[in-house]
C-alpha cells in the first residue's frame, strides 16, 4: 500500500485529507508540525508528502528543503498545502523542491486528483 504523509497543524484540514485519501487507498501517517513530519517521512519513507507551509517550528518549505537535502527522501514526492497565494510564496514553495502547490481554500477531491496523477506519473 503507498503511503502519504499529512503535516498541518489545523487538525480539521488533517482529518480531511486523511479521511480522502484513505477512502482511495491510501495508507496516511498525519502529523502536526514539521518536526514531527521530517521525523515520519525519514522513519516511514512515504511515497508523497502533504505539507502545511505555516506551521509550528519548522515550516512545511523548511522541511521541503530538509527532504530533498537528505539521500533518502530526496525522490519523495512533496505537494504543499498553504493558504499563502502571493507569487513568492508559490515560488518559494517550487523553488524549495515541491512538485505540486495548492492553495487554501482548496477542493479535497481536486488535492486527491493531483497527488494520485503525480503518483502514477512518478511510477511510469
Amino acid at each position: 500500500m503507498t503511503a502519504v504523509l499529512i503535516a498541518d497543524d489545523d487538525a480539521d484540514i488533517r482529518d480531511l485529507v486523511a479521511f480522502k485519501l484513505e477512502q482511495v487507498g491510501y495508507d496516511v501517517i498525519a502529523v502536526e508540525d514539521g518536526q514531527s513530519a521530517l521525523e515520519a517521512a525519514r522513519r516511514n519513507q512515504p511515497a508523497l508528502a502533504v505539507l502545511d507551509v505555516s506551521m509550528p517550528g519548522l515550516s512545511g518549505i523548511d522541511v521541503c528543503r530538509m527532504l530533498r537535502a537528505d539521500e533518502t527522501t530526496q525522490g519523495m514526492l512533496i505537494v504543499m498545502l498553504t493558504a499563502r497565494v502571493q507569487e513568492q510564496d508559490i515560488e518559494g514553495g517550487f523553488g524549495a523542491g515541491a512538485d505540486d502547490y495548492v492553495t487554501k481554500p482548496f477542493s479535497p477531491r481536486e488535492l486527491v486528483s493531483r497527488i494520485q496523477s503525480l503518483l502514477t506519473r512518478s511510477r511510469a
